[in-house]
Protein backbone atom coordinates (compact mmCIF):
# COMPACT_ATOMS: atom_id res chain seq x y z
CA UNK A 1 0.00 0.00 0.00
CA UNK A 2 1.41 3.51 -1.09
CA UNK A 3 1.65 6.27 1.68
CA UNK A 4 -0.81 8.07 0.32
CA UNK A 5 -3.32 4.76 0.14
CA UNK A 6 -2.32 4.28 3.34
CA UNK A 7 -3.14 8.17 5.07
CA UNK A 8 -6.82 7.85 3.42
CA UNK A 9 -7.68 4.60 4.67
CA UNK A 10 -6.61 5.73 8.11
CA UNK A 11 -8.29 8.69 8.09
CA UNK A 12 -11.51 7.30 6.60
CA UNK A 13 -12.50 6.26 10.03
CA UNK A 14 -12.82 9.94 10.93
CA UNK A 15 -13.95 11.37 7.33
CA UNK A 16 -17.68 11.07 8.00
CA UNK A 17 -19.93 12.58 5.83
CA UNK A 18 -23.95 12.47 5.71
CA UNK A 19 -25.11 13.60 1.77
CA UNK A 20 -28.55 14.54 1.80
CA UNK A 21 -30.12 15.40 -1.79
CA UNK A 22 -33.69 14.03 -3.06
CA UNK A 23 -31.74 12.29 -6.17
CA UNK A 24 -30.31 9.18 -5.50
CA UNK A 25 -28.14 9.57 -8.62
CA UNK A 26 -26.46 12.89 -7.36
CA UNK A 27 -25.69 10.84 -3.94
CA UNK A 28 -24.15 8.09 -5.81
CA UNK A 29 -22.12 9.95 -7.77
CA UNK A 30 -20.78 12.05 -4.53
CA UNK A 31 -20.24 8.49 -2.99
CA UNK A 32 -18.57 7.18 -6.02
CA UNK A 33 -16.26 10.36 -5.83
CA UNK A 34 -15.27 11.06 -2.26
CA UNK A 35 -14.49 7.49 -1.56
CA UNK A 36 -11.07 7.53 -3.20
CA UNK A 37 -10.41 10.63 -1.40
CA UNK A 38 -10.68 8.83 1.95
CA UNK A 39 -14.23 9.95 2.94
CA UNK A 40 -17.35 7.51 4.02
CA UNK A 41 -19.95 8.64 2.11
CA UNK A 42 -23.45 8.21 3.75
CA UNK A 43 -26.53 9.11 1.43
CA UNK A 44 -29.61 10.21 2.50
CA UNK A 45 -32.59 11.54 0.63
CA UNK A 46 -35.23 13.13 3.26
CA UNK A 47 -33.74 15.44 5.68
CA UNK A 48 -35.90 14.72 8.75
CA UNK A 49 -34.04 11.29 8.34
CA UNK A 50 -30.85 13.25 8.23
CA UNK A 51 -31.45 15.42 11.23
CA UNK A 52 -32.16 12.12 13.00
CA UNK A 53 -28.79 10.45 11.45
CA UNK A 54 -26.69 13.33 12.48
CA UNK A 55 -28.09 13.92 16.21
CA UNK A 56 -28.13 10.27 17.02
CA UNK A 57 -24.43 9.86 15.29
CA UNK A 58 -22.71 13.51 14.34
CA UNK A 59 -20.66 13.14 11.07
CA UNK A 60 -17.36 15.00 10.58
CA UNK A 61 -19.06 16.63 7.59
CA UNK A 62 -22.66 17.47 5.95
CA UNK A 63 -23.19 17.92 2.82
CA UNK A 64 -26.71 19.69 2.52
CA UNK A 65 -28.92 20.30 -1.14
CA UNK A 66 -30.92 23.59 -0.71
CA UNK A 67 -33.60 22.56 -3.29
CA UNK A 68 -34.81 19.58 -1.55
CA UNK A 69 -38.55 18.15 -2.31
CA UNK A 70 -40.10 18.20 1.12
CA UNK A 71 -38.03 21.14 2.70
CA UNK A 72 -36.11 24.27 1.92
CA UNK A 73 -32.56 23.56 2.39
CA UNK A 74 -31.70 26.84 4.74
CA UNK A 75 -34.69 25.99 7.14
CA UNK A 76 -32.70 22.14 7.36
CA UNK A 77 -29.48 24.45 7.94
CA UNK A 78 -31.03 26.39 10.77
CA UNK A 79 -32.20 23.72 12.56
CA UNK A 80 -28.78 21.51 12.22
CA UNK A 81 -27.46 24.82 13.68
CA UNK A 82 -29.33 24.59 16.67
CA UNK A 83 -28.41 21.34 17.25
CA UNK A 84 -24.55 20.76 16.75
CA UNK A 85 -21.55 22.35 15.57
CA UNK A 86 -20.84 19.87 12.16
CA UNK A 87 -19.02 21.33 9.06
CA UNK A 88 -21.99 22.20 6.53
CA UNK A 89 -21.20 22.46 2.67
CA UNK A 90 -24.41 23.62 1.07
CA UNK A 91 -24.49 22.20 -2.69
CA UNK A 92 -27.25 23.43 -4.97
CA UNK A 93 -28.48 24.50 -8.26
CA UNK A 94 -29.16 27.93 -6.48
CA UNK A 95 -26.01 30.55 -7.15
CA UNK A 96 -27.38 33.77 -7.17
CA UNK A 97 -25.59 36.03 -4.48
CA UNK A 98 -28.55 36.62 -2.55
CA UNK A 99 -28.85 32.74 -1.72
CA UNK A 100 -24.89 32.15 -1.23
CA UNK A 101 -25.01 35.16 1.29
CA UNK A 102 -28.62 33.71 3.31
CA UNK A 103 -26.38 30.74 3.20
CA UNK A 104 -23.57 31.52 5.00
CA UNK A 105 -25.13 33.89 7.26
CA UNK A 106 -27.24 30.81 8.78
CA UNK A 107 -24.00 29.38 9.14
CA UNK A 108 -22.62 27.16 6.39
CA UNK A 109 -18.69 26.79 5.96
CA UNK A 110 -18.89 26.99 2.28
CA UNK A 111 -21.49 26.66 -0.76
CA UNK A 112 -21.00 25.30 -4.08
CA UNK A 113 -23.34 25.38 -6.96
CA UNK A 114 -24.04 22.66 -9.49
CA UNK A 115 -22.75 21.34 -11.79
CA UNK A 116 -19.02 21.25 -9.41
CA UNK A 117 -16.28 19.47 -9.88
CA UNK A 118 -15.96 16.85 -7.46
CA UNK A 119 -12.04 17.09 -7.25
CA UNK A 120 -13.03 20.71 -6.25
CA UNK A 121 -15.06 20.09 -3.82
CA UNK A 122 -13.38 17.35 -2.08
CA UNK A 123 -10.08 19.75 -2.21
CA UNK A 124 -12.59 21.87 -0.44
CA UNK A 125 -14.20 19.50 2.25
CA UNK A 126 -9.90 18.47 2.74
CA UNK A 127 -9.69 22.60 3.31
CA UNK A 128 -12.49 23.25 6.25
CA UNK A 129 -11.46 19.87 8.10
CA UNK A 130 -8.04 20.77 8.75
CA UNK A 131 -9.11 24.66 9.30
CA UNK A 132 -11.56 23.22 12.19
CA UNK A 133 -8.70 21.31 13.54
CA UNK A 134 -6.68 24.18 13.42
CA UNK A 135 -9.39 26.36 15.18
CA UNK A 136 -10.66 23.29 17.95
CA UNK A 137 -7.45 22.86 19.86
CA UNK A 138 -7.42 19.54 21.59
CA UNK A 139 -5.91 20.57 24.57
CA UNK A 140 -7.85 22.65 27.61
CA UNK A 141 -7.13 25.93 26.50
CA UNK A 142 -8.54 29.40 28.02
CA UNK A 143 -7.91 33.05 27.10
CA UNK A 144 -9.07 35.90 29.01
CA UNK A 145 -8.97 39.66 28.28
CA UNK A 146 -10.06 41.59 31.44
CA UNK A 147 -14.08 40.45 31.01
CA UNK A 148 -14.00 38.70 28.05
CA UNK A 149 -12.82 35.23 28.87
CA UNK A 150 -13.12 32.46 25.65
CA UNK A 151 -12.77 28.57 26.36
CA UNK A 152 -11.27 27.15 23.63
CA UNK A 153 -12.04 23.55 24.09
CA UNK A 154 -15.24 23.67 25.11
CA UNK A 155 -16.43 26.28 22.90
CA UNK A 156 -17.61 28.78 25.50
CA UNK A 157 -17.38 32.60 25.73
CA UNK A 158 -18.44 34.84 28.81
CA UNK A 159 -18.63 38.13 29.30
CA UNK A 160 -18.48 39.80 32.64
CA UNK A 161 -19.41 36.30 33.65
CA UNK A 162 -22.29 35.97 31.97
CA UNK A 163 -22.06 33.16 28.92
CA UNK A 164 -22.57 34.38 25.72
CA UNK A 165 -23.95 32.14 22.88
CA UNK A 166 -22.42 32.20 19.25
CA UNK A 167 -22.82 30.19 15.65
CA UNK A 168 -19.67 28.01 15.15
CA UNK A 169 -18.80 30.76 12.66
CA UNK A 170 -18.33 33.63 15.54
CA UNK A 171 -17.05 31.66 17.28
CA UNK A 172 -14.30 30.92 14.75
CA UNK A 173 -13.99 34.34 13.90
CA UNK A 174 -13.06 35.16 17.53
CA UNK A 175 -11.11 32.47 18.17
CA UNK A 176 -8.89 33.73 14.79
CA UNK A 177 -8.28 36.95 15.73
CA UNK A 178 -7.99 36.56 19.52
CA UNK A 179 -4.94 34.18 18.68
CA UNK A 180 -2.80 37.24 17.13
CA UNK A 181 -3.82 39.92 19.16
CA UNK A 182 -3.36 43.34 17.96
CA UNK A 183 -2.13 42.03 14.62
CA UNK A 184 -4.49 43.33 11.78
CA UNK A 185 -6.05 41.16 9.18
CA UNK A 186 -7.83 42.04 6.04
CA UNK A 187 -11.69 40.73 5.12
CA UNK A 188 -9.70 38.66 2.45
CA UNK A 189 -7.57 37.17 4.69
CA UNK A 190 -9.91 36.68 6.95
CA UNK A 191 -12.41 34.60 4.56
CA UNK A 192 -9.03 32.39 3.70
CA UNK A 193 -7.91 31.33 7.26
CA UNK A 194 -11.49 31.09 8.88
CA UNK A 195 -13.57 30.35 5.85
CA UNK A 196 -11.35 28.38 3.99
CA UNK A 197 -12.49 30.49 0.67
CA UNK A 198 -11.01 33.55 -1.48
CA UNK A 199 -13.18 36.42 -2.71
CA UNK A 200 -13.31 34.75 -5.89
CA UNK A 201 -15.74 32.51 -4.61
CA UNK A 202 -17.70 34.27 -1.68
CA UNK A 203 -18.25 38.03 -1.01
CA UNK A 204 -15.99 39.59 1.72
CA UNK A 205 -19.50 41.26 2.62
CA UNK A 206 -19.73 38.11 4.91
CA UNK A 207 -16.70 38.42 6.67
CA UNK A 208 -17.92 41.92 7.75
CA UNK A 209 -22.29 40.47 8.55
CA UNK A 210 -19.92 38.10 11.03
CA UNK A 211 -18.02 40.75 13.15
CA UNK A 212 -21.09 42.99 12.87
CA UNK A 213 -23.20 40.19 14.77
CA UNK A 214 -20.24 38.84 16.56
CA UNK A 215 -19.85 42.09 17.97
CA UNK A 216 -23.55 42.32 19.07
CA UNK A 217 -22.84 39.67 21.24
CA UNK A 218 -19.98 40.50 22.84
CA UNK A 219 -19.35 44.21 22.70
CA UNK A 220 -20.99 47.03 24.83
CA UNK A 221 -21.74 49.45 22.47
CA UNK A 222 -21.10 48.91 18.42
CA UNK A 223 -19.89 52.40 18.01
CA UNK A 224 -16.79 52.18 20.37
CA UNK A 225 -16.01 48.14 20.00
CA UNK A 226 -13.50 47.40 23.10
CA UNK A 227 -12.19 44.30 21.59
CA UNK A 228 -12.95 43.61 17.80
CA UNK A 229 -11.40 47.40 16.55
CA UNK A 230 -12.10 48.04 12.83
CA UNK A 231 -8.65 49.37 11.00
CA UNK A 232 -9.93 51.81 8.39
CA UNK A 233 -9.14 51.00 5.41
CA UNK A 234 -7.70 47.71 5.69
CA UNK A 235 -9.80 45.43 7.90
CA UNK A 236 -9.63 44.10 11.83
CA UNK A 237 -7.44 43.90 14.56
CA UNK A 238 -8.32 42.12 18.28
CA UNK A 239 -7.53 43.91 21.12
CA UNK A 240 -5.98 42.45 23.83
Amino acid sequence: MSATAGRRASASASRRVVAVDDDPQVLAMLARALTPEGFEVTGVLRAAEALELITRDPPDMLLLDVNLAARDGFGVLTEVRERLDVPVILVTGRGAVKDRLLGLRLGADDYVVKPFSTSELAARMENILHRRAALHPPAHSVRTFGELKIDTGSREVWVDGRPVQLTAKEFDVLTFLSGSPRQVFTREQLLRQVWGSSSEWQDVATVTEHVRRLRGKIEATLSHPRWIVTVRGVGYRFEP
